[in-house]
């Protein structure tokens, strides 16, 4: 008898995958938990095992097709086995516009005129459909949604495209809507690049944020005196349990400080008002190099002591390289901290990661001359680059929370100004011990050596 092979829910909130690679073809035996295929969600690539032994008789979707949790995959089943009741053959189509837009292949199963309303609410929409409705001028108030609670789907706005010419509601009368022509168009020698799946959703995603949030940006500098003393001291005693003692982990746990002390960043902008969240959830950005980055969360942050943190750190890095993550691993961030001073920049303006409040990112370390109490002296710089949502905070209230994010890296000559009921922003700056910061013993050290390891 055969057997459905039926896309998994891969961790909550999960509902759609994007099939990247079949690693068997029509025909091909295949054993039971073996690797059958890879999809795709939130940038983690994922093996999905067969379900049974046998051979692959028919598969419904070809890569780089999205597909919803429960849809069919394939049909496994014995040698010359008929398939019955399994899903049409499908037969890719062209849709172009009518004033040169790029070319979208769907594909091509009976279709259901559904009735357009501009009354519609239309909910939640993935960065994928924003996108193809962006591309094409579709007001997607005039779209049916097949998708789980009605949700529009890529397939439902391919289709919409397909039915015919698409208008906007003005009352009585209705007007078409133009969509532009490609701005960009290729000459002679030029090569094409085809966009891998992690490239397109990072675009997705950047152009999704700069459309939701109003970002600002503000800019502070830290001495890490005390944080590469401390580093330089106990690196030998992390390495001895095992784990690599990075900058990063001192500023992740700074982070969590700013937050625990600051809630109000830790937060989501919602139309009923500003969602704080309990848990103090901080996404980490790791290169995938030429692919682009992901970013793991670590959770609780604020329960994390430095050995835990840089522990946590090692791995996820890791694991983001070897793309062995798991998809709830990327999904739950409250904030997010990019470390760009890797690659040697000093400052930046990161984009948030929706639906965030701020990301923050760390500028490269270099010795630089500064004026502490009159006098001259050479520290190790860095510059903090903090973006956050203008509909959520001020000027003022960010300043607050960087200059507490901070606060365990300065040396004591440096205050803060900030309002009342805020003493840790206000209050005169006083020196917050490392070893409160890391659970550990100070031992002052020789100046260490400049980076960001």
């Amino acid at each position: 008898m055969a057997t459905k092979v039926l896309v998994p829910r891969l961790g909550e909130g999960v509902d759609e995958v994007t099939v990247t690679k079949w690693l068997k073809q029509i025909g091909d035996p295949v054993k039971e938990l073996e690797p059958l295929l890879e999809v795709n969600t939130d940038k983690v690539d994922t093996e999905i095992p067969a379900p049974a032994s046998g051979v692959v008789l028919s598969i419904s979707l070809p890569e780089g097709t999205p597909a919803k949790v429960g849809e069919l995959l394939a049909i496994i089943g014995a040698p010359g086995e008929k398939v019955e009741g399994g899903p049409p053959t499908t037969k890719p189509v062209e849709v172009e516009s009518k004033v040169g837009s790029p070319k979208v292949t769907a594909s091509e199963p009976s279709m259901t005129d559904y009735p357009a309303t501009s009354k519609q609410e239309i909910g939640f929409i993935s960065p994928v459909v924003a996108k193809i409705a962006a591309e094409h001028g579709v007001d997607l108030r005039q779209v049916r949604g097949s998708g789980l609670n009605g949700r529009i789907t890529k397939n439902d706005v391919l289709k919409f495209v397909q039915s015919g010419e698409m208008t906007v509601d003005h009352g009585p009368s209705t007007a078409t809507v133009h969509r532009p022509s490609s701005i960009v168009r290729p000459s002679e020698g030029d090569q094409l690049i085809k966009h891998s799946i992690i490239r397109k959703q990072i675009a997705e995603h950047m152009v999704l944020s700069k459309a939701t949030s109003p970002h600002v940006l503000t800019v502070m500098e830290a001495d890490l005196t005390h944080v590469s003393k401390h580093r330089f001291t106990n690196k030998p005693a992390f390495e001895r349990d095992g784990v690599n003692l990075t900058f990063t982990a001192y500023f992740l746990s700074a982070i969590a400080m700013g937050l625990k002390s600051y809630p109000l960043v830790n937060s989501s902008w919602t139309e009923e008002g500003v969602l704080i969240h309990k848990n103090i959830n901080i996404g980490m950005a790791a290169s995938l190099g030429e692919e682009g980055l992901i970013v793991p969360v670590i959770k609780g942050a604020d329960t994390l002591s430095l050995l835990a943190m840089a522990r946590t750190v090692n791995d996820l890095a890791n694991r983001a390289r070897a793309k062995k993550l798991q998809p709830d691993e990327v999904k739950g961030g409250t904030f997010t901290l990019t470390n760009h001073g890797i690659s040697g920049s000093l400052m930046a303006f990161p984009i948030i990661n929706q639906p965030q409040c701020g990301i923050l990112g760390v500028g490269a370390m270099q010795k630089r001359a500064v004026v502490i109490d009159d006098a001259i002296a050479i520290r190790p710089m860095v510059y903090l680059s903090f973006v956050f949502d203008h509909r959520i905070l001020d000027g003022a209230s960010a300043d607050w929370f960087l200059v507490r994010s901070r606060r365990p890296w300065r040396t004591g000559h440096e205050s803060g100004n900030g309002p009342s009921g805020h003493p840790s922003a206000c209050a005169p700056a006083r020196v917050v011990s490392i070893s409160s910061l890391c659970g550990l013993p100070v031992r002052m050290g020789p100046a260490p050596s400049m980076g960001n390891a």
